[in-house]
Order: C-alpha cells, then sequence, then structure tokens
C-alpha cells in the first residue's frame, strides 16, 4: 500500500478536526484512520477512531484540550475507512475504504 503524505497545502488544514466537524453531523457513521507515527525515526502504528464529532485513539495518548492539536507527534494517514454505527457482530458494518486525504471531507462521501 502507497502512503499518502501530506501536501504543504493540506498542512495547513486540520484534517482530523474537520472530520470530527462531519461525523457530528452524521451521527450513524464511524470513520477509522489509520496510518503511523514518526517517533526517533520509526514508524509506529497509528489508529484514530472519529465518531459523533470527537477522537479517540486505539494506539497512543491523545490530546483532549480543544486548543491543542488531537496528536502532536508527527504523523502521516494513509487509509480511511467508515463503517455504520452501532458495530455488531452480526452485521456487515463496512461502508468504504479510501486513501485519499480529501475524500471524507466531503460529507457527501459518508453516505
Amino acid at each position: 500500500m502507497e502512503e499518502t503524505l501530506t501536501s504543504p497545502q493540506m498542512a495547513e488544514i486540520d484534517l482530523i478536526e474537520n472530520l470530527e466537524k462531519i461525523s457530528s453531523q452524521i451521527t450513524n457513521r464511524i470513520l477509522k484512520l489509520e496510518g503511523f507515527i514518526l517517533k526517533e525515526n520509526k514508524k509506529e502504528q497509528l489508529e484514530i477512531i472519529i465518531f459523533k464529532g470527537f477522537s479517540s485513539s486505539t494506539t497512543h495518548p491523545i490530546e483532549i484540550d480543544l486548543e491543542k492539536k488531537v496528536i502532536e507527534f508527527s504523523c502521516k494517514i494513509t487509509n480511511f475507512k467508515l463503517y455504520k454505527s452501532p458495530l455488531t457482530d452480526t452485521e456487515d458494518n463496512f461502508i468504504r475504504e479510501n486513501q485519499n486525504l480529501v475524500f471524507f471531507l466531503n460529507q457527501k462521501n459518508w453516505i
């Protein structure tokens, strides 16, 4: 899988914050962000879940202060997966996946 690197324009956009805003309006969707954190010249797996306007990381501590970025380390997001909520064992909740950083910034792609 090819890594999706942040372009200079994307650096100006707080991707996670914008995805949280969309998520707060579409409350029956869960967006999983997959990628890695660059820490001491090593890649560490990163996974962030966005649901009902809030982010949570399953792999790293995140910042809950709204004045700060969610992840303080340099990170690269390589994949996005969208699911219906609530997640259940008996139902296939997967909707779609995309590696384009801006794909899920379009609210229509959450439906």
